[in-house]
């Protein structure tokens, strides 16, 4: 396998900061895509026979030859099992197989009791067409759902799939996120985005960095803003419908601190003299997964610096309506951040 990219969480952003809009979305209803989620965790959960290991895995990898071994060896780090499947490495997998199967049998049957699957089809179809419509050479892998350990990803593009853990879409009051140790893997402010809504915002944020990987680590902190926002800006074109929280991952309240003080936040900025460093744990305060951004104010979201970033992408993309999508995505951070002349009004 010569990849296996994983996210768990969603980013997302919006062009006007509203609860959502399409007004300028192209129309892609005459697009055809064929989009059907491949239940491996059906399979796997409820025509698994322990008693028959070796026709049991055999079935799985004849039923879902593109993942049954990503999720051996990958989600549930087990050796990889070969054919037969009678030597003492595939033993010691089948009985690791048996004791997940034996203590996550609950957790899979309170899962996809509530599982829309018919939903979160429609809407994934909806957004693979505009995928298909700004790039429209993209080939559509296999979507397949898993029930995983809590620490798998929410959504994992392997070489041959597009993986959706289950695991983590159960709801937020699911009793495991809930418990002492479900807040010690993931705080309330993660978990709280663990509804099945959000699906489609994390396949398609999945798929952009598979597109269009972020190499901006270790540079400064401005342009790593500026390409994480980039990201923002095709999410948005992609999910055109979605409300911006699903898309952003901050709650409305927060969106609405950001849109009052884009003119503070960037004043913020200026003045802090931190948009050149590269000080890892100074990047790390404006951007990744926290509850608030410590230096602004409690009603502020963490992450702030994406939203930032986003909105230079945007004001660049205002002054270059000409640029197609990819050519935005492929145009250096420094060279948005410059020509986009940012300066945000204060309200």
């Amino acid at each position: 396998m010569k990849r296996f990219f994983a996210i768990t969480m969603i980013a997302g952003g919006l062009a006007l900061l509203a609860g959502c809009h399409s007004n300028n979305a192209p129309d892609v209803s005459g697009i055809a895509v064929n989009i059907k989620l491949e239940r491996f965790d059906q399979f796997f959960f409820q025509k698994t026979d322990t008693t028959t290991p070796v026709r049991t895995l055999s079935q799985l990898q004849s039923a879902f030859p593109y993942f049954t071994n990503d999720f051996i060896t990958n989600i549930l780090e087990l050796p990889p099992p070969a054919p037969p499947y009678t030597d003492s490495g595939s033993a010691a997998t089948f009985r690791e197989l048996k004791l997940f199967l034996r203590l996550t049998q609950p957790i899979y049957d309170s899962v996809s009791s509530t599982f829309q699957e018919a939903a979160t089809t429609r809407e994934l179809t909806q957004a693979f067409r505009y995928l298909k419509y700004y790039f429209p050479g993209y080939r559509i892998p296999p979507l397949v759902t898993y029930l995983g350990p809590f620490n798998a990803p929410g959504v994992a593009i392997t070489n041959q799939a597009i993986a959706v853990g289950l695991q983590l879409f159960g709801g937020k009051n699911f009793s495991f996120y809930t418990s002492e140790a479900g807040i010690a893997l993931y705080p309330s402010y993660i978990s709280r985005r663990f509804e099945q809504q959000y699906i489609p915002a994390n396949v398609m944020t999945a798929i952009i960095n598979d597109i269009y990987p972020d190499r901006s680590t270790g540079r400064p902190l401005v342009e790593q803003m500026v390409e994480k926002g980039k990201q923002w800006y095709l999410l948005d074109k992609l999910l055109p419908e979605t409300p911006d929280s699903i898309k952003t991952g901050y709650t409305n309240r927060q969106l609405d601190w950001c849109k009052e003080n884009e003119g503070l936040i960037w004043d913020f900025f200026l003045q802090s003299n931190e948009l050149y460093t590269a000080e890892p744990a100074l990047v790390k305060s404006y951007i990744g997964e926290a509850p608030a951004t410590q230096e602004m104010s409690p009603a502020s979201p963490g992450n702030i610096g994406q939203w930032t970033g986003w909105r230079i992408v945007q004001a660049y993309s205002n002054k270059h309506p000409e640029l197609g999508l990819d050519e935005l995505m492929k145009t250096s951070a420094r060279e948005i951040f410059t020509a986009s002349k940012y300066k945000p009004r204060y309200k």
